[in-house]
C-alpha cells in the first residue's frame, strides 16, 4: 500500500494528497498521514510546492471529509452501526464508549481525535452518529483540521529540507519523533479506553437505543 501510495504521490502530487485525506476522513482505511508525510517531503526535497499549498490542500481536505463523515453518521450512521458494526470491531460495547465519550468530551475528540489513527477515521462519523449539533463540531473540527495539517506538513517539509541538505539522519529523527508521538497517543488512548467503558455501562445500562 505505502509503495502505490508513493507512486501515486509522484504521479499526481496534490490530487492524491487530496483524496487520500478526504477519502480517510470520510471513514475509509487509507493512510492519508502517510501520503502527507511522502509528499511533503518529496516537495521540499524536489522544490516542487510550497509548504503553503500543501497545507491549504491537507486543512481543506481533512474538513470537507469530516463533514462527509458526520453527515453519513446524523442521518443514517445509527442503522448502518446496528446491522454491520460488527464487521469494523463496533459492537454495542465500544458504541456505549463512543456515546458516552461524546456525550461529556465531544469537542476535543473531534479536534484530538485527528492525531490519534484510529479516532481521525471514526471522530466524525461517531459525532453525527450521536448527534453532536453541527456548529460545535465544525468548530472543533477546523481546530483539529488545521492544528493536524500544519504540524505534519511542517515536520514533513522540515524532514525533506534536511534530507536534501544532506542531514539525512536528522531528517528521519525529525519523522521519527513525529512517529513516536502519533504511536503514545494511540497507546494512551487505549489504556483511557478500558477505564471509559466501565464508565460508560453505568451510564447507559442496559441496551442501547
Amino acid at each position: 500500500m505505502t509503495h502505490l501510495l508513493a507512486s501515486l504521490v509522484h504521479q499526481f502530487g496534490l490530487v492524491t494528497l487530496f483524496a487520500a485525506v478526504a477519502l480517510e476522513a470520510m471513514g475509509l482505511p487509507v493512510p492519508a498521514e502517510t501520503a502527507l508525510v511522502l509528499l511533503a517531503a518529496y516537495a521540499s526535497h524536489a522544490h516542487l510546492w510550497s509548504p503553503w499549498a500543501v497545507f491549504g490542500v491537507t486543512a481543506t481536505a481533512a474538513v470537507l471529509g469530516d463533514n462527509a463523515g458526520y453527515l453519513v453518521g446524523r442521518y443514517g450512521g445509527w442503522p448502518l452501526l446496528r446491522r454491520y458494526g460488527h464487521l469494523v470491531r463496533l459492537d454495542e460495547r465500544r458504541l456505549k464508549t463512543a456515546r458516552y465519550v461524546f456525550a461529556r468530551h465531544g469537542g476535543p475528540v473531534v479536534a484530538g481525535g485527528r492525531f490519534v489513527a484510529v479516532l481521525r477515521t471514526t471522530a466524525a462519523f461517531l459525532a453525527g452518529v450521536n448527534r453532536m449539533p453541527w456548529p460545535r463540531f465544525l468548530a472543533w473540527n477546523l481546530i483539529g483540521g488545521l492544528a493536524w495539517s500544519a504540524t505534519w506538513t511542517a515536520l514533513a517539509f522540515t524532514a525533506g529540507h534536511q534530507i536534501g541538505a544532506g542531514h539525512s539522519a536528522l531528517g528521519w529523527t525529525t519523522l521519527a519523533f513525529a512517529s513516536a508521538v502519533a504511536v503514545g497517543s494511540f497507546v494512551w488512548l487505549r489504556r483511557r479506553w478500558a477505564r471509559l467503558t466501565v464508565a460508560a455501562e453505568a451510564a447507559y445500562p442496559g441496551p442501547l437505543r
